[in-house]
């Protein structure tokens, strides 16, 4: 059981590093739209980093209940 709860310990860890690494790519997407003016990085870039922060929320909270399962 124990080795259970460390692999969703282990994959809350990897999916808020992912969400985390989405964000910073959309908030430089987002940088770089607004630097030249370009509307279409721009939204590339507000979608990434909402996304990015939707990927933390379901990391911390659905993935730990994952736990409670078993």
């Amino acid at each position: 059981m124990e080795f259970f709860v460390e692999a969703v310990d282990t994959l809350e860890i990897m999916v808020i590093a992912i969400g985390a690494g989405l964000g910073a790519w959309g908030s430089i997407n987002l940088l770089e739209g607004y630097g030249s003016d370009n509307p279409g990085a721009k939204s590339q870039g507000i979608k990434q980093l909402m996304s990015g922060g939707g990927i933390i929320l379901i990391g911390l909270q659905l993935v730990p209940l994952l736990a409670d399962l078993f």
